[in-house]
């Protein structure tokens, strides 16, 4: 870990020495400033030009008779078109709605997003804005994601079947028929018994060169692979067949005479055999030379050494009691082990709790991702149904571990922060029918939030009109001439018409009565 520090840090000074100071840089004259300000208030000066021309030409475009023309029009409407209109847009934005989550959860960000950032953000003058110069922040995080996606990414070699060819024996045939053609372990192993024989010849034959050249150098350490990959594939044979001692013998062969070839993860095989016969004391010995902080884990590693500090407590946790009396040391350790492997790996323990279904493991794994959570699962998860009290104290503590990193993305607690790439990854290594775990969960974005509100409303005043037409009239066509002032005059100039005809009524009485008289 000190190493990679040193790299990042040589890299990182490397790039900045690299980049052009900005004292050295000339100054802009002053045509360059007067532009860029122009640019930077050019928006503001179109909308106040804007506003001030339609105020100029209110008169010659009758603009107030067009708006009293539109506000009786819409005061004309029926509810029956509010119905149609409010309608029409529930059933848009829900469609809209249902493609903006089908798409978030193809490609776990959101398409109405993507398109602004791609094709509106450059025509309003946003590619500008986001060139930055070479020793920038922003360009340094740009080149950091693009450097943490690089490494999270795994590529498939398409000419692997070819390898074959790149060897003078028929070593590496034989692995390619038994890796490919066979359908049993048994013709595997067959397969790969012959591989050995030629490999071990070609192997030998290159000790006796390496010291010529170069090249026979390369062709030694090549070989070299090829041997180590043969035994190691015998070994897994065996185990298949359940012949667990011999396994452990072979492997504990080729770490001691192979002891620099750590990166194929012999130990990891061998750990699993070592459950396998409950021989947990050359378990906790592997993991005491393996799981070192200079040597890079995985998820056997972390979750083997839970379970260990797991087995000397779980038969007799409870977690009532854990709550009435406190945690033991020996509970402290197991249960800080724990949180220790869901921090690796944060997928794995829905998977050892059967809370999500197994599938069978890809052929490649990426670290920390989902991929190496089922791959582990998978082979481990009768080790851990085998101690009695193991699967109940993990589903009682894993969760706490999110609680001490709240921001896995920006800072870890015992490794580097997860990496954020992992989920693209994992698509391309598992089937497409597997639902990928990701983690951190990503919230919703904003434009999933913005439609489901949009659709559920329109549909809402739409019930409503239907329902209700007359109410739902009286508040379409309240606007700025019918307010509740307007009213009232009318309903008082309505009474008093009323009461004048009414005098007039009783005025024509008294002029007939005292005509007659």
């Amino acid at each position: 870990m000190a190493d990679r520090n040193y790299l990042g840090e040589a890299a990182a000074a490397a790039a900045f020495s690299s980049a052009p100071a900005r004292g050295l840089s000339p100054p802009l004259g002053w045509k360059e400033r007067l532009r860029a300000g122009l640019a930077g208030a050019g928006a503001s000066l179109w909308f106040v030009a804007g506003l001030g021309l339609l105020y100029a030409l209110r008169v010659p475009l009758r603009l107030c008779e067009h708006l009293a023309a539109v506000t009786g029009f819409l005061n004309s409407l029926t509810p029956k078109f509010y119905v149609a209109l409010t309608g029409t847009s529930s059933l848009i934005s829900g469609l809209i709605f249902i493609f903006e989550w089908w798409y978030f959860h193809k490609h776990g960000t959101s398409f109405i997003e993507q398109v602004s950032i791609n094709h509106l953000r450059p025509l309003m003058g946003g590619t500008e804005s986001s060139i930055s110069e070479p020793g920038s922040p922003s360009n340094r995080e740009g080149e950091t994601s693009r450097h943490n996606l690089s490494e999270c990414k795994v590529w498939r070699n398409p000419l692997n079947l070819f390898r074959g060819a790149e060897y003078r024996s028929c070593a590496t045939a034989y692995v390619l028929l038994a890796e490919e053609e066979a359908t049993t372990i048994v013709d595997a192993e067959r397969l790969f018994k012959q591989a050995l024989k030629a490999g071990e010849t070609i192997y030998k034959r290159s000790q006796q060169c390496q010291h010529q050249s170069p090249q026979h150098e390369a062709q030694l350490r090549r070989d070299t692979n090829v041997l180590v990959y043969i035994k190691r594939r015998l070994a897994m044979c065996a185990r298949k067949l359940g012949r667990i001692r011999e396994a452990v013998k072979i492997m504990r062969d080729l770490m001691k005479e192979f002891p620099p070839l750590t990166m194929l993860n012999i130990h990891e095989n061998l750990l699993e055999s070592l459950l396998e016969l409950q021989a947990y004391a050359d378990v906790q010995a592997v993991l005491a030379k393996y799981d070192d902080i200079s040597l890079p884990k995985s998820a056997a590693i972390c979750y083997t050494a839970a379970l260990l500090k797991t087995r000397t407590v779980s038969d007799k946790f409870s977690p009532e009691t854990a709550s009435r009396r406190g945690l033991s040391t020996a509970e402290i350790s197991a249960v800080e082990a724990i949180h220790r492997a869901v921090e690796f790996n944060p997928h794995v323990p829905k998977y050892l709790l059967e809370m999500k279904s197994l599938i069978l493991p890809p052929e490649h794994i990426l670290k920390r991702g989902d991929s190496e959570a089922v791959a582990y699962a998978f082979f481990h998860l009768q080790h851990w149904k085998r101690i009695e009290g193991a699967l109940n104290l993990l589903q009682c503590t894993w969760e706490g571990t999110f609680r001490m990193i709240p921001y896995p993305l920006e800072k870890g607690h015992l490794f580097y922060p997860y990496p954020s790439c992992t989920e693209t990854a994992d698509r391309e290594l598992l089937p497409t029918f597997h639902h990928v775990s990701v983690y951190p969960k990503k919230e919703l974005p904003f434009f999933i939030h913005f439609t489901a509100g949009l659709c559920s409303s329109t549909a809402m005043i739409a019930l409503l009109t239907h329902q209700f037409p007359e109410i739902m009239g009286v508040f379409a066509k309240a606007g700025p001439n019918s307010h509740p002032g307007a009213v009232k005059i009318s309903r008082t100039s309505g009474t008093t018409t009323d009461l004048l005809n009414r005098n007039l009524h009783f005025n024509k009485i008294p002029r007939l009565s005292y005509a007659h008289i």
